[in-house]
């Protein structure tokens, strides 16, 4: 797919992730969040069909927020049936189970530790490190440089798959925009 769809529908779903999520749990708008929460679906799913990296990323994020008990809104459940169906629709590549255990893993830390009020209390590092989820940054990070050491000088290793290069880059466009869906919303409701 081309890099700048890429980026745009990656900015597009960070942005509407967390809009959604803000008219949910601040303003109670169901009807709205739910909306949101189908283009989010939407997005995602088809940046996960067209994209196996993408796909270790979102689908990660799902598995991860389902395990954690984080689905906790009809925002969700729209957005999670969008995903899937979307997925179902437009099909998903061959995924590597190591590399998605490991984004599943990496965001289920990150859940866990987003809004924990005992972990923020210990130290202010972990709670920068959990407030911006560098757990799921860090593992996209290694594993997109990992995948330029394998195009750069085929390294490779038995049973583990690497990301696009790119990935890092797609995945931080997503970050940024869902912390200006939230400043977004956080002028929204001064006004």
């Amino acid at each position: 797919m081309n890099p700048i769809i890429m980026s745009v529908l990656y900015g597009f779903s960070g942005f509407l992730m967390k809009i959604s999520d803000d008219e949910y749990d601040k303003n109670n708008n169901k009807v709205t969040s739910s909306i949101l929460g189908a283009f989010t679906g939407l997005t995602c799913g088809f940046l996960a069909s067209h994209d196996t990296s993408s796909a270790y990323i979102f689908i990660g994020i799902l598995i991860s927020t389902l395990i954690s008990l984080k689905i906790d809104g009809i925002h969700h459940i729209t957005s999670l049936i969008f995903f899937v169906l979307t997925c179902i629709s437009f099909g998903v590549g061959d995924l590597n189970l190591f590399v998605l255990t490991l984004c599943i893993t990496s965001g289920f830390i990150d859940e866990i530790g987003n809004d924990n009020k005992c972990i923020y209390k210990k130290s202010k590092f972990f709670k920068v490190f959990f407030d911006y989820r560098f757990s799921m940054k860090i593992t996209i990070f290694l594993l997109s440089v990992l995948g330029i050491i394998n195009i750069l000088y085929g390294f490779s290793i038995d049973y583990i798959g690497f990301l696009a290069p790119e990935t890092i880059i797609y995945f931080l466009i997503f970050e940024i925009f869902y912390d200006l869906g939230g400043r977004t919303s956080k002028i929204k409701s001064l006004l």
